[in-house]
């Protein structure tokens, strides 16, 4: 997703390629390069698609060459590392923002902006798929730790930004099977997450629900459309030319810090 994007434009140009499989990143024609070092020499912005305990390392390294970082979620493999990463953005000050990719349509904006009209009280979400049983999402790191760090970090966020800054966080289930998320928001509304990426056949788009006392309001995962990674990857660059704040670096720590204390109550 990253790289045709990036090399799409109008917005980006991929200026080189730093990967583990050169033979992969060449058919973007653009120069491959043997060490990262060398990448940061040509490029204004690093934009990262790598397993989360590599892009823990690889963003301080970024960060503290003065490039801005576009970062996958979730934001590390653990709270230790995500700290790291988020306090190397700040003290180097370069822009940081988070491939949250959900925020970024068209749909999902405008969900957020009826949210609030019902007056929201609390929320529900859900993202179930097969997704571990095979196939391109079916890597190292996400049989390992299952939903909570994969797709966890999309309906965290999601109903945090319709309900409120999440305050708390109560765990169950199997990290690789169901998991359900019970959590509190500083608004006083509550919400609940159901992840599973281990389901066969068939499963529903994934979903957002919000309940208040004027009423309703959903989004549905099918709806969001092929727009969010272009925007994302248009405002990014946006923000890169005009020196953008390292602000989503501490909201992806917040989320790592949920997420963490979601994975130590699952065991």
């Amino acid at each position: 997703m990253h790289a045709p994007t990036l090399a799409a434009g109008p917005h980006t140009k991929l200026a080189g390629v730093w990967a583990r499989r050169p033979e992969v990143a060449a058919r973007f024609g653009a120069p491959v390069f043997d060490r990262i070092e060398e990448l940061f020499d040509v490029c204004e912005a690093v934009v990262f698609s790598v397993p989360p305990a590599v892009q823990a390392e690889l963003g301080v390294l970024a960060a503290k060459a003065g490039k801005a970082l576009l970062l996958e979620k979730p934001l590390a493999a653990d709270l230790d590392g995500a700290r790291r990463l988020a306090d190397a953005v700040g003290e180097a000050g370069v822009a940081s923002q988070m491939c949250l990719t959900w925020r970024y349509s068209a749909a999902t904006r405008a969900f957020l902006a009826r949210v609030s009209a019902v007056e929201p009280f609390g929320g529900y979400a859900a993202n179930v798929s097969g997704a571990l049983l095979g196939g391109h999402f079916a890597t190292p790191w996400r049989l390992e730790r299952g939903a909570v760090l994969d797709v966890g970090p999309h309906m965290i966020d999601m109903l945090d930004a319709a309900l409120g800054t999440v305050t708390g966080v109560r765990a169950h289930g199997n990290p690789t099977g169901w998991v359900g998320l019970l959590l509190e928001h500083e608004t006083g509304a509550v919400s609940e997450a159901s992840l599973c990426m281990s389901v066969p056949g068939p499963t529903p788009p994934s979903r957002v629900e919000v309940y208040g006392r004027l009423g309703s309001e959903s989004l549905d995962g099918d709806a969001l459309g092929a727009d969010a990674f272009p925007t994302m990857v248009a405002e990014f660059a946006e923000t890169v030319r005009r020196g953008g704040h390292p602000l989503d670096a501490a909201h992806g720590l917040r989320l790592q810090e949920i997420i963490a204390e979601a994975e130590a109550q699952l065991g």
